[in-house]
């Protein structure tokens, strides 16, 4: 059971590497796994996934967690758990959230932290904690931005299984395709990426954070101030002046 990291060019792949128990998360995964986003300065994006076809994230440990008898020892438990997300949402570029198949609990709680989200058609995502006796928490916070207040609800308090085209029309999951098709489609997105300016987009996923946390018209002051910092560097002027050239 460890964290895998692999670089591959210009993007890193983490791979959560629990196979044999669904790409469940302990304390010691989700320690790795929070370490696994500071990324070096060259790196365009990280790929989040599991080890193999069955799952993403199976959630967290079941027995580690059935273990805690304290209210302090719940705690401990959770922080480890919004650890791993606060670290791919502070992560400086895109995350790619590559979803082959379960996704529950602190696995979806994960995909909601990333950036972006494609999966497999024989994906699944649930939200079971209510049925073990404990309410889903931490960055199931993201979800009624995503999906809704109803969904989010029926998620949570009804424990459902919703399957991946389904998640799609909710608006959680940004594209579903062919497993076979899943990797193809990733480095279409990545693809994209590269055409784009690296500080742009550094700039873009900073901004897009702010966005969620303030009113509208803070936002949009933000945005000038991110609007006026892309300045600083040489990038719109070179980008702008290559564009131009081609037009002519």
């Amino acid at each position: 059971m460890n964290i895998i990291i692999e670089r591959r060019g210009d993007v890193r792949h983490v791979i959560v590497a629990n196979h044999a128990k669904l790409n469940t998360l302990g304390s010691p995964l989700l320690e790795e796994l929070a370490k696994a986003f500071d990324v070096e300065d060259d790196i365009r994006a990280v790929v989040l996934t599991g080890e193999g076809d069955r799952a993403f994230i199976g959630g967290a440990d079941i027995k580690e967690m059935g273990a805690v008898t304290t209210p302090a020892g719940g705690e401990a438990f959770i922080r480890r758990v919004h650890g791993a997300c606060a670290a791919v949402r502070a992560c400086r570029v895109p995350v790619i959230a590559r979803i082959q198949g379960w996704c529950l609990g602190a696995g979806l709680e994960i995909a909601a932290a990333c950036d972006l989200r494609i999966a497999a058609t024989q994906a699944k995502f649930g939200m079971p904690e209510v049925r073990v006796g404990i309410p889903s928490v931490v960055e199931a916070a993201l979800l009624p931005g995503l999906i809704g207040w109803g969904r989010t609800r029926r998620l949570l308090l009804l424990a459902e299984t919703v399957g991946a085209e389904e998640m799609e029309r909710w608006g959680f999951l940004e594209r579903v395709v062919p497993l076979d098709g899943l990797d193809t489609a990733v480095e279409e997105w990545i693809g994209l990426l590269r055409e784009a300016g690296p500080v742009a987009i550094a700039n873009q996923k900073a901004l897009i954070r702010e966005w969620e946390d303030l009113p509208i018209s803070q936002a949009i002051a933000a945005g000038i101030t991110a609007f006026a910092k892309s300045f600083e560097t040489k990038e719109p002027n070179e980008m702008m002046g290559h564009f131009l050239s081609r037009k002519r």
